[in-house]
């Protein structure tokens, strides 16, 4: 074993059961500059958005805007942009959505989602995280059964950094009695039965307490993640 897995080992001992502000403390000490958060501003990115503002509040925020987003997304941005002053970046695609279509055809999400999700999401991400050596996530472990052994410190494969989950442990219970004890808002769509809310074209609301929190995006597809949480071949 090699020690660079041994001290991910050790660290994920240590933070199995501890606070997600311990964890991001830690993360901020350790990395400083190097340290961005990456958030779509679902719930549990606001909840680490509101402990970092308490504890490291002049980290990187980085947002991928893909020009596809719905407008009680965008409205949320500058809500919480504006009350926690976040140094927020969002990054957009090489292509807008009208370029995209002259390419590749128009609404290349609807044909290919992958290759979509590729040119406004991961590509972006990947050029955007070059200048830090870790990111933050909002990945839980209860959100779907692909992240259901999601670690709270790993290597990130793709992108070759530091990729921390510091709520994987929590679940959207918690996520939510955070929120509400600490009057934070949130995405108002969540309120008409929309769990996790990506691009327009491709989320969809689901049937109330819907067992998989991810069930609304890319419906009638085996696609379940966007790219920029699987690692690269």
């Amino acid at each position: 074993m090699s020690q660079q897995t041994t001290d991910l080992s050790t660290l994920n001992t240590q933070f199995e059961n501890a606070y997600p502000q311990d964890i991001l403390r830690w993360a901020a000490e350790t990395h400083g500059d190097q340290l961005a958060v990456v958030t779509s501003f679902q719930p549990t990115g606001i909840v680490t958005l509101h402990m970092l503002s308490e504890v490291a509040p002049n980290t990187t925020v980085l947002t991928l805007d893909t020009g596809l987003l719905f407008p009680e997304t965008y409205a949320l941005m500058d809500e919480l942009e504006a009350r926690l002053n976040l140094n927020l970046i969002r990054v957009k695609p090489s292509l807008t959505v009208e370029q995209q279509a002259e390419i590749h055809g128009a609404e290349l999400w609807a044909r290919e989602p992958d290759q979509c999700c590729a040119i406004r999401k991961t590509a972006p991400l990947n050029e955007a995280l070059a200048g830090y050596d870790a990111w933050i996530t909002g990945l839980r472990r209860d959100q779907s059964s692909g992240r259901k052994s999601t670690p709270i410190v790993s290597l990130d494969g793709r992108y070759n950094k530091v990729k921390l989950s510091p709520f994987a442990t929590w679940t959207e219970d918690m996520i939510w009695i955070y929120i509400r004890a600490n009057e934070l808002p949130y995405n108002t769509l969540h309120d008409q039965n929309y769990p996790s809310i990506g691009c327009f074209p491709c989320t969809q609301a689901v049937v109330p307490n819907a067992a998989d929190k991810r069930a609304g995006r890319w419906v009638g597809r085996e696609k379940t993640e966007c790219g920029i949480h699987v690692a690269a071949l």
